[in-house]
């Protein structure tokens, strides 16, 4: 079949079922998963050839690490060195040493073939997982960003472990002598030099042309052009793309090409998924059902065991360690490649490869079930077990001022307070904020300030002035109304979101009340007006007059604010009112200048005479 042909019927079969999958609940992945085994060799047979396609399929694993690297400039690489190397090391030493273990003492193999065979497994899918925890957006968690180095460990060992292939089976294959490290070196060393003194320059140039088009041709032919030179050097394009993406991290052009390549990237990966599943062969499934099943399932069951033990030892929380260890519990891409060279050496034998493939793909499949169980069943128990800590024991200061919430707003009252010598107790809920605010010299308390016992113990009787500037709307409008209940003498300064907010706490009673984005707003207008010209007396008194409609317009419609039509309708007849006050005082102003220009044409003789 023309490999047109086949990309049209793929396209068109992951249009129907991919979305179809996502109502069922299914991530896209699987979708695409279960697409190729429908258009595969055993199901439908429309494709009876996966491996032409997967070459094509490939370049979306390329682009996805190219596009990670872009995300990475190399001083982030530097900060995640020990996950790389530690966690890293650590997972793919230990789960290789236990697989070694139990294939070379349970299974008839020759030494070098179980160590083949047990680092092969110890990889992890780069594509299923960094997929997934997209999906979930979970790559800037802990465990996130904790996988991500674990699998680029993975990824660079598996440059080592391809060359000593031929090393094992004992062939004289000088092509992975010194003189192709040397070669190694050297293409990397002038990809930073190609990057850093050539193709910075060449982006100017193609951006001074105003063809957006060349942009995109530009980042395909960076990725065509790595991927041909790590062919030539028979090393892994996966570790070349995301070592090329690394080295523009810094270029002024990343987000153009990050914005070129990620449709292509979309496509290619959802076709490699699709041949992944194309390349599940049912029959050796139905032969040997358990061998399949329980190989799959015992491998992850060994990887997570292995994986969240490591993680826990190296200080993390049993609820992050089970996380990364259900991430990466899969066998990976990479592990066809190894298996396949090693079936090449005759180091492992062809009828012991297709069942590790399909071990392998199997356990790539059931990942989003895992997901799925542990965010059903395992996430709720680490919420009911994540015990918060204990809130601070204020001393009793009796400060005169109280700042409740120490975010944004409450740090600059806070620091133009202590200008002034006045102190204050500073409260705040949050206690990675606390912690991070105390690392500078502040005195600032964890604990609610919702909860009365909390606030008695900051001295609220004794004190003359509340700020209160919390982020939680309906947390700050209810400490509003029991301050107002309890300690009326109390002078409160509110921080609101928006005009809701105000609304509400008027109706508790505050009066002095400030919207957080509201005088930068203004200031930002007084400003683009004068840069466009605009005298600065014309700006400042365009700026006054609608501060004070807008005060005028929320005192109005503080009594009608629940009412949604009665609130458009109010605020489509502010604007009309808004828009007359504007016309007139423009036709004031020109009036005004007219006045001014007849009076200097009648005395400017008298003027220049005298």
């Amino acid at each position: 079949m023309p490999l047109l042909l086949q990309i049209t019927i793929f396209l068109g079969a992951a249009l129907l079922l991919v979305p179809l999958g996502k109502r069922l609940g299914l991530a896209t992945v699987l979708g695409y998963l279960f697409t190729g085994i429908l258009l595969g060799p055993y199901v439908l047979k429309v494709e009876r050839d996966p491996e032409s396609i997967m070459h094509l399929a490939e370049y979306g694993v390329i682009m996805l690490m190219f596009l990670i690297g872009l995300e990475l400039r190399p001083q982030r690489l530097w900060e995640l060195r020990r996950s790389i190397f530690v966690m890293g090391g650590l997972q793919v030493g230990v789960t290789a040493t236990l697989l070694l273990t139990l294939i070379w003492l349970f299974l008839d193999l020759s030494f070098y073939a179980s160590l083949v065979i047990g680092f092969g497994l110890a990889l992890s899918s780069t594509a299923f997982v960094l997929q997934l925890l997209a999906e979930k957006q979970q790559l800037v968690s802990t465990h996130g960003r904790q996988a991500f180095a674990i699998l680029l460990f993975q990824d660079m060992a598996v440059i080592p472990l391809l060359a000593l292939l031929p090393l094992i089976s004992g062939m004289n294959d000088t092509h992975h002598g010194i003189a192709h490290f040397a070669a190694i070196v050297a293409a990397f060393s002038g990809l930073f030099l190609f990057s850093r003194y050539v193709m910075r320059p060449f982006f100017r140039f193609i951006a001074k042309s105003d063809a957006a088009e060349l942009l995109t041709a530009i980042a395909l032919f960076i990725v065509l052009a790595v991927v041909q030179l790590m062919n030539l050097l028979d090393i892994s394009t996966t570790l070349g793309a995301f070592l090329t993406g690394v080295l523009l991290a810094d270029s002024e052009y990343r987000h153009e090409l990050e914005a070129s390549i990620q449709p292509f990237k979309g496509l290619l990966l959802g076709l490699f998924f699709m041949t992944v599943g194309m390349t599940v062969q049912l029959d050796l499934l139905r032969e040997i059902p358990w061998i399949i099943i329980g190989g799959a399932l015992g491998l992850m069951a060994l990887k997570f065991l292995t994986l969240a033990i490591i993680a826990h030892l190296n200080g993390y929380r049993w609820s992050t360690s089970i996380r990364l260890g259900i991430a990466l519990a899969q066998g990976g891409e990479f592990a066809f490649v190894l298996f396949n060279s090693a079936s090449q050496y005759q180091i492992v034998e062809r009828s012991i490869v297709e069942p590790l493939t399909l071990i392998v793909t199997l356990s790539m499949m059931l990942t989003p079930l895992a997901f799925f169980v542990l965010e059903r069943w395992g996430e709720p128990i680490f919420k009911k077990r994540q015990v918060s800590p204990k809130y601070d024991q204020i001393p009793d200061n009796e400060h005169s001022v109280i700042i409740a919430g120490f975010g944004r707003i409450g740090q600059i009252v806070g620091r133009l307070l202590r200008m002034h010598n006045i102190e204050f107790t500073a409260i705040d809920k949050n206690i990675n904020q606390v912690d991070f605010v105390r690392k500078f010299g502040n005195a600032v308390y964890y604990g609610d300030p919702k909860n009365p016992e909390i606030l008695r113990a900051a001295g609220i009787a004794q004190a003359r002035l509340l700020v209160l500037s919390m982020d939680e709307v309906e947390d700050c409008t209810q400490v509003a109304k029991y301050i107002k209940r309890a300690y009326p003498h109390i002078k409160i300064l509110a921080r609101a979101r928006d005009r809701q907010h105000v609304y509400r706490l008027r109706e508790a009673g505050v009066e002095h009340i400030w919207r957080e984005t509201y005088l930068s707003a203004l200031g930002m207008s007084y400003e683009a007006l004068v840069s466009l010209g605009i005298d600065n007396k014309k700006a400042f008194d365009g700026i006054e007059l609608f501060r004070e409609h807008d005060e005028s317009l929320l005192r109005h419609q503080q009594t009608i604010y629940k009412d949604e039509q009665q609130l458009i309708e109010s605020s489509r007849a502010a604007m009309v009112e808004l828009e007359s006050l504007f016309d007139s005082d423009m036709r004031t102003a020109r009036k005004m200048d007219m006045e001014n220009r007849d009076v200097n044409i009648q005395h400017g003789p008298e003027s220049k005479h005298q």
